[in-house]
């Protein structure tokens, strides 16, 4: 999850929606009540009211009413008076289930999301097309190695099944660039160097006979470091997790070792998958070394865009492909919820967590979300559905909504604009939406509370003080507040998302897809709720030498069309002249 404007509506939407669930207070059988409240008015201050000492192990209803200013909610002394004598069942039912159950880290919750609503069908634009078949590349093999690096997926692997280079060269190619760059990108965690030439190895000896798993063999990648890899720490860029090593390898990352392509390293990802600080410090973005790359997932950014990697793998709750995508100038794709399993991966939010590509290359996406696609028995979200990407379809005809008012008069809105009018000059249809006034930031409320369900080990033992991130904004306090929703209230903003679902199936009837500044109001957390993909491509520099882009929302399980609509941006904007992060050359 990930920050800019998005960041500081979460922040104040945290800060004026915390409620309670009165499980902070004590936990004793003998519950009391105090003479002096039975005499409160219904205009008492509860801010007033003394809190009893922990020592005393009693709810009273003074308890009762401090926490109504939490809950957002008021009641009656006698209200209070009647609560006093039942509330402990309640707080017992938790306290039992926090001392007599254990629950790993891989157990999903019984209720999974299905983005589809009831009765619809997936309606795509995009109905034909191999994402295996890439764009036909003949030239020879550059001389130079910084070229080699930065080269298309199409490129690598004509090269490589060629025999101009093999896959062992390559990948000593890109473990020398992730050692000498690392230094100022700090986006390595693990360095993958035995596993990865004993892959590459295999690979060369298979298109030595003649076999070739796809278009993905031979190629190095990178993954964000919340994907287990079998005796290979996974850290989840986290101080408190920094020794874990699990004894299973993540289904993405068996499929993609089963597609031939060879896991180069471990990337840096935001602790616990929120922003670009992790324990080793600030990911950077390789454009301008400054600023950070932005996150979660900060290193696969990075390490992308600085031709450290043919490609990497990111996940996105809320921004987590998208915002390191805009930063640091490459092509992430979020699919639409449940194409991807997240089996062997950390678990932020099981009901909006995403795993996809990011790249160099609009259609260097499609292979790769190819080999991670269909359903997976550990992630009872997963699914399988076609997938239809065609490289060479035109995006005449399109018709992609926009606001207006999304696009400010300034250096990042006039470089987003650029992307609005190369899809009107390449024929596609434009078409005006707006959407409803609604409280978009209500829909956090789900994250959040997930998220300390996620964390709650953390949490209740204090390990969560090791965080190196300890600030109003960052997750031990999100943590520690979130407890304090209230379960009511969750079921609502649950049937909220319902109503945006439906909304944006209607939208959906008359466009194809919708092009926006990346965080425009509402949308990153709606779409995400919704679990609709999307497609951030970058369009032009700014001043101090960032890449700036726009982001694509599609219909569901439509990534194709994404793709048909962000190959336009990327040839009219983007690919004009030779793009390569000048401190990584």
């Amino acid at each position: 999850m990930e920050s800019g404007l998005a960041r500081r509506r979460f922040l104040a939407f945290m800060a004026a929606a915390s409620a309670t669930s009165l499980t902070a207070c004590s936990t004793d059988s003998t519950l009391q009540s105090t003479s002096a409240d039975t005499d409160q008015d219904d205009d008492v201050d509860p801010s007033q009211v003394a809190i009893p000492s922990d020592d005393t192990r009693t709810i009273t209803t003074e308890t009762i009413a401090h926490a109504e200013r939490l809950a957002g909610i008021r009641f009656t002394p006698s209200e209070r008076e009647t609560m006093v004598e039942s509330i402990g069942d309640q707080i017992r039912m938790i306290e039992q289930r926090v001392n007599g159950l254990e629950m790993p880290d891989t157990l999903f919750p019984a209720l999974t999301f299905n983005p589809l609503l009831p009765g619809r069908t997936t309606n795509l634009a995009t109905r034909s097309g191999d994402p295996n078949t890439l764009s036909t590349c003949d030239h020879a093999l550059p001389t130079d190695d910084a070229r080699i690096a930065h080269a298309s997926l199409a490129e690598l692997g004509h090269w490589l099944r060629s025999r101009q280079i093999s896959s062992r060269d390559l990948t000593t190619l890109y473990l020398d660039r992730l050692r000498s760059h690392d230094a100022k990108l700090h986006c390595v965690v693990t360095l993958m160097e035995k596993s990865a030439l004993e892959q590459a190895d295999r690979a060369d000896r298979e298109l030595k006979t003649g076999s070739c798993r796809g278009p993905l063999h031979g190629i190095p990648w990178g993954a964000k470091d919340l994907f287990d890899t079998k005796g290979v720490p996974t850290t989840w860029g986290a101080s408190t997790s920094r020794n874990r090593i699990p004894d299973s390898t993540a289904a993405v990352i068996r499929r993609l070792d089963d597609a031939g392509a060879v896991l180069v390293a471990k990337l840096t990802l935001g602790a616990l998958a929120y922003g670009d600080i992790w324990f080793g410090g600030r990911t950077n973005n390789p454009w301008n070394l400054d600023e950070g790359s932005s996150g979660s997932s900060a290193g696969s950014a990075a390490a992308t865009a600085a031709g450290l990697v043919g490609f990497s793998l990111g996940t996105e709750t809320c921004g987590s492909i998208v915002s390191p995508s805009l930063r640091c100038g490459t092509v992430g794709l979020r699919p639409t919820f449940g194409r991807v399993p997240r089996d062997g991966a950390m678990a932020l939010c099981w009901s909006l967590d995403k795993v996809g590509p990011i790249v160099r290359h609009v259609e260097d996406a499609a292979p790769v979300l190819a080999a991670i696609n269909g359903a997976s028995p550990g992630d009872p979200s997963s699914v399988n559905r076609p997938l239809f990407c065609d490289a060479g379809a035109k995006a005449r005809g399109l018709r992609v909504g926009y606001n207006p008012a999304w696009f400010t008069d300034d250096e990042t809105g006039r470089i987003e604009m650029k992307g609005v009018e190369a899809l009107r000059q390449s024929g596609v249809q434009l078409k005006e939406i707006t959407l409803p006034d609604w409280p978009w930031d209500a829909l956090f409320m789900i994250l959040l509370a997930e998220a300390t369900a996620a964390f709650e080990s953390l949490t209740r033992s204090n390990q969560d003080d090791q965080l190196a991130w300890q600030a109003p904004e960052a997750w031990p306090n999100t943590f520690r507040q979130s407890w304090f929703i209230p379960g009511p209230e969750l079921v609502q903003v649950d049937r909220f998302r319902r109503q945006c679902m439906e909304h944006f199936d209607s939208v959906f009837e008359s466009i194809d897809a919708i092009i926006a500044p990346s965080f425009a109001e509402g949308l990153i957390i709606s779409m995400n709720c919704t679990g609709h993909p999307s497609l951030t491509v970058p369009v032009d520099l700014k001043q101090n030498g960032s890449p700036h882009g726009v982001t694509m929302i599609g219909r569901l399980f439509d990534e194709g069309t994404l793709l048909r609509l962000g190959r336009v941006i990327e040839s009219t904007c983007w690919l004009t002249e030779t793009r390569v992060p000048g401190g990584t050359a």
